[in-house]
């Protein structure tokens, strides 16, 4: 059972340390969002299995980890500077700004607005009689205008007019198109092959709030796939499924993940196909991953800027060169924690007419794999519950959380909440005092989606771990 309200897990995230407002003690800022001691375990825990699935257990991938901020011609070449916008109006009573194509949106969901022109949104803005959400006025909303997404900085310590402006990335994707030469030159890879990068990147847009859905900052995992252009739907139709399977390894229901191709009006610039998988979020279908088929737009273009020869030499025929064509499969991080947070919300009716709440996180990806507990504050259970903790941290890779605090009862549920899979309880037992609760030098685990309770050997404890986990 996915959460079936965003203000669920928002409360979770900052109750339990997944994720906070950022700069919360002076007011925060909109759309800004800092990972917490869970978060940031939970969003790398998806990031290196994305890494290990994608690029490490291939032979056709290889990865790179370029600079945020690229020599400016970059943007104007592929597109971005002249292409890269969105139409907003302006409230002239509250002077709050809006994006005009989800004003419209959230106004009738009925009309999809997304990439129209700034002339249409207009019109349907007078004709539907859309009122600005912030004030409710339904005459002061300005015509709307294309506003650039990139954002723009001086490089430089002194300001002046003299300084070179650059742009914070609006994607990743284009250090992999610049990078093309280079790479091929050092891997001495064939087509078809790809080049991995993970990053951020920045979008300086309206944003319809919706907890990390779409933030100013983000974190993209993605890969360009480089292939002949006779290739591209096959290739197109192959990266989709591989998307569709890992979205069910990560544990999402089918029920709640679709595909929906993007209409002629809705394709980017670079695009000749564009297909979203989404999830059901409570706040609607969203989109999870993406795919495109960019063509040779993005290599020709810096290729005819740069002067650069950007083309593949085939190794079995010199005579034969030509720009490769690009399939791009595209993971949104932060887009993907907040999704995998949903998906794993879960309040379990008990016996007793209580509720609890579970994070049934796939055991792969929880911040917390085993929480180590002593049953009592005991200084010798203490020393032997560390013991442990130190056994199992040194035999293991796996993310460990030690805990003292309240009642073993409490203790439970508190993992409970961050999805932790395993509980390991020390006991008196463990130390041979009281046999009623277990034989000397073993442990219970509790599972945590069936609650069962087991009692095994401290010797069997780290085999026990590897095949569950």
């Amino acid at each position: 059972m996915a959460a079936q309200s965003l203000d669920q897990v928002v409360s979770l995230c900052k109750r339990r340390g997944f994720i906070f407002p950022g700069s919360e003690i002076y007011g925060g800022l909109s759309n800004s969002w800092d990972y917490g001691p869970l978060g940031v375990e939970l969003k790398k825990a998806l990031q290196d299995w994305w890494w290990d699935h994608f690029v490490r257990r291939r032979q056709d991938m290889v990865g790179i980890d370029p600079a945020i901020m690229m020599n400016p011609k970059v943007w104007e070449a592929s597109g971005h500077v002249a292409n890269f916008n969105d139409s907003m109006v302006d409230c002239k009573k509250c002077k709050a700004r809006h994006r005009a194509d989800h004003l419209i949106e959230n106004a009738h969901p009925e009309i999809k607005a997304e990439g129209k022109s700034p002339a249409e949104l207009t019109a349907v803005i007078r004709e539907k009689k859309i009122a600005c959400p912030n004030c409710g006025d339904k005459m002061q909303l300005t015509d709307a205008r294309k506003f650039n997404l990139l954002f723009r900085t001086p490089l430089g310590a002194m300001v002046s007019e003299s300084n070179l402006e650059i742009y914070l990335r609006g994607e990743i994707a284009q250090a992999m198109f610049v990078n093309f030469k280079n790479v091929l030159g050092t891997t001495r890879k064939r087509l078809p092959f790809g080049i991995a990068s993970v990053g951020k990147a920045f979008r300086n847009e309206i944003t319809p709030g919706n907890f990390i859905f779409r933030t100013l900052e983000f974190d993209l995992m993605e890969f360009e796939y480089f292939i002949p252009e006779e290739e591209w739907e096959r290739m197109f139709a192959y990266w989709l499924e591989e998307q569709l399977a890992w979205v069910k390894e990560l544990g999402f229901a089918s029920e709640r993940i679709r595909t929906r191709d993007h209409s002629a009006d809705e394709l980017a610039h670079y695009s000749k196909k564009s297909t979203d998988v989404e999830y059901l979020t409570p706040f609607g279908w969203k989109e999870m991953f993406g795919l495109a088929y960019r063509t040779d737009f993005d290599l020709k273009n810096h290729m005819q800027k740069s002067g650069e020869d950007l083309q593949y030499t085939d190794p079995d025929d010199a005579t034969r060169k030509f720009i490769p064509h690009v399939v791009e499969p595209t993971f949104g991080l932060s887009r993907l924690t907040l999704m995998t947070l949903l998906e794993a919300y879960d309040e379990e009716k008990m016996e007793n007419d209580d509720t609890r709440t579970v994070m049934r996180l796939h055991t792969r990806i929880a911040p917390v794999q085993v929480a180590i507990l002593p049953l009592s504050k005991k200084e010798h259970l203490i020393a032997k519950a560390q013991e442990l903790y130190k056994k199992v941290i040194q035999e293991t890779n796996l993310r460990l959380e030690f805990d003292i605090t309240g009642s073993i009862g409490k203790r439970y549920r508190r993992q409970d909440e961050i999805g932790t899979p395993r509980c390991i309880t020390v006991d008196f037992g463990t130390l041979g005092e009281d046999s009623a609760q277990g034989e000397r030098d073993t442990v219970t685990i509790r599972d945590r989606d069936t609650l069962t309770q087991e009692r095994i050997a401290i010797g069997d404890l780290i085999k026990n771990l590897a095949k569950s986990l």
